[in-house]
């Protein structure tokens, strides 16, 4: 049964990152609320099938002339130092702690979601 979720979320994350909704969005609550993975634990197998996902998606985006390659470095030199610096301090952060902040930004990301959604039906009508 594990092994079904398991591919089941990950069909899951797949659909919503490809979306561009991120699929950590989905990915690290179900595997901390179905499978009782640790916030960590979810984080990391987020962070992993992030990278494979996103050098297919590189490579598509760059065939299709849709990536700048001089915009790039600075985005991604900044990119992975604060990677570096966000994984160092989710390190120090207790799981519980983790889980508190990740809820916090998912409910504050619908909140931005939802005035962005009134905002372009008042800009239609």
């Amino acid at each position: 049964m594990t092994i079904f979720l398991l591919i089941l979320f990950g069909v899951i994350g797949g659909i919503f990152g490809g979306m561009g909704m991120g699929g950590g969005t989905m990915l690290i609550p179900l595997l901390t609320i179905f499978l009782n993975f640790s916030q960590k634990v979810s984080q990391g197998f987020n962070i992993f099938s992030f990278l494979v996902m996103a050098v297919f998606a590189l490579i598509i985006h760059i065939k299709n002339g849709l990536v700048d390659i001089k915009s790039v470095f600075p985005i991604v030199l900044s990119g992975i130092l604060f990677s570096l610096g966000g994984a160092y301090l989710a390190n120090l952060v207790k799981g519980n702690v983790l889980k508190i902040i990740f809820g916090v930004f998912l409910i504050l990301l619908a909140i931005f979601e939802i005035f962005k959604l009134f905002k372009e039906n008042k800009t239609k009508n």
